[in-house]
């Protein structure tokens, strides 16, 4: 169950409403969480089909992102081991066939606090550029492809990653070191820190 403040992070995080006169549909926050997680997973926020079912990464990204942990569905869900709590909560909504980016308002406001309502998270994934923004501010690298390839320098607490998109399946072919070095040692540190080894 967790702790009194623990309870009211999560509490009032399914009832944040900040941003409904930005979002062009009802807030609906989107994490999963335990008190005794682990793993931290950061991703960017809540995709249509996330938002329309309330399960974090329920998508094809999701799936894309299970095969690189070598981690099934029912290990990825367990929340007494893995916390998922995205940059922005909320499905920011779409331009031009793309979702937005996160509301800026919203990883400022959440992050901090789930973090400090889960003392025993030793390792955090931060998928995409939002993600690595918010937590690693000025330690990034210029690019995503530098953050990921220079993962060590912020291990080991945080592991950057690229976003699971079917459209960053041209980053994937053009860097084949991500799926050669960098996909071994996540699933190993992963495994490490849920205590699957």
């Amino acid at each position: 169950m967790g702790s009194a403040a623990f309870r009211a992070v999560v509490a009032e995080a399914r009832a944040c409403v900040a941003c409904r006169r930005e979002l062009p549909h009802a807030p609906r926050p989107v994490f999963h969480v335990g008190a005794a997680a682990r793993l931290l997973i950061v991703g960017q926020a809540p995709g249509r089909r996330v938002h329309e079912t309330g399960i974090p990464w329920n998508d094809p990204s999701g799936e894309a992102l299970r095969e690189w942990l070598a981690m099934d569905r029912a290990t990825f869900y367990d929340s007494s081991r893995i916390a998922i709590v995205p940059a922005g909560l909320c499905y920011p909504g779409t331009v031009g066939g793309s979702d937005l980016p996160p509301r800026p308002e919203c990883a400022p406001r959440w992050q901090p606090r789930f973090r400090a309502a889960l003392p025993g998270t030793s390792l955090t994934l931060l998928i995409g550029i939002y993600a690595q923004a918010y937590w690693l501010g000025a330690r990034r690298k210029k690019t995503l492809s530098e953050t990921v390839g220079a993962y060590r320098d912020y291990l080991p607490e945080f592991f950057p990653l690229p976003h699971p998109s079917w459209r960053n399946r041209a980053w994937l072919k053009k860097n084949p070191w991500f799926a050669d070095q960098v996909i071994p040692e996540l699933r190993q540190r992963v495994k490490r820190c849920i205590g699957q080894v």
